[in-house]
C-alpha cells in the first residue's frame, strides 16, 4: 500500500528528480528568482525551505547536512552567508510562487519561483486594493479608461504634425522680425 507517499514524481526517477531538485535549489540560491514549470516550483519549495530553515543555524553540522542535499560550494557559502543574515528574523515561508501562464510549445503552466526577501519590487510596491466580486460600475469604468486610451492614442499622433507646422511658423515670424528691424533704425 502506498498509504501518505503522495508527492509530485515529476516523470522521472528518484535520482534523476534529486539531481534536478539539487540543480535548481543551488540556481535558485544564486539567483534569488527562476522560472519553471509550476509543478517544478511547488516541488522545489518544498525541497529548497527545509535548507534555508536548517541555514540559520550555522554550526559545521548544519552545512554538512545541506551539502548532502546541494553539493555546490558556492551555493552553500550563499546559503549561509548573504541568505541566512536576511531571513534569521522570518519563521518560514522563504520563498514564492507566481504563476506566469502556459508555455507556447507545450501549454505547460509556468511560473516563477523567489526567494521573499531579495524581492525589492514587491517590498517597495504598495498593495492594490482587491476587488471581490464584478459590478456594472466596473464595465462602465474600463469602457472609459478605454476611451482615455484612444483618445490619447489620437493625440499623440497629432502632436509631430503640430510640431512640423510649429518651426514654420517661428521661421516665418523671424523673417517678419528681421524685416521689420532695419525699417525702425
Amino acid at each position: 500500500m502506498r498509504h501518505n507517499k503522495k508527492f509530485n514524481h515529476l516523470g522521472r526517477t528518484a535520482s534523476h528528480r534529486s539531481a534536478m531538485l539539487a540543480n535548481m535549489a543551488c540556481s535558485l540560491i544564486m539567483h534569488k528568482r527562476i522560472t519553471t514549470t509550476l509543478a517544478k516550483a511547488k516541488a522545489l519549495k518544498k525541497y529548497v525551505e527545509p535548507l534555508i530553515t536548517r541555514s540559520k543555524e550555522d554550526t559545521t553540522n548544519s552545512r554538512r547536512v545541506v551539502f548532502r542535499y546541494l553539493q555546490n560550494k558556492q551555493a552553500i557559502t550563499e546559503l549561509f552567508g548573504e541568505i541566512s543574515t536576511k531571513v534569521a528574523d522570518r519563521p518560514g515561508g522563504y520563498t514564492r510562487v507566481i504563476k506566469l501562464g502556459s508555455r507556447l510549445g507545450d501549454a505547460a503552466s509556468m511560473a516563477f519561483i523567489e526567494l521573499v526577501d531579495f524581492d525589492e519590487n514587491m517590498a517597495k510596491a504598495p498593495k492594490a486594493a482587491k476587488k471581490t466580486r464584478r459590478s456594472r460600475r466596473s464595465t462602465k469604468a474600463t469602457e472609459e479608461t478605454a476611451a482615455e486610451v484612444v483618445e490619447a492614442a489620437e493625440e499623440v499622433k497629432e502632436a509631430p504634425k503640430a510640431k512640423k507646422a510649429a518651426p514654420k511658423k517661428k521661421a516665418s515670424a523671424k523673417k517678419a522680425d528681421a524685416k521689420e528691424a532695419p525699417k525702425a533704425e
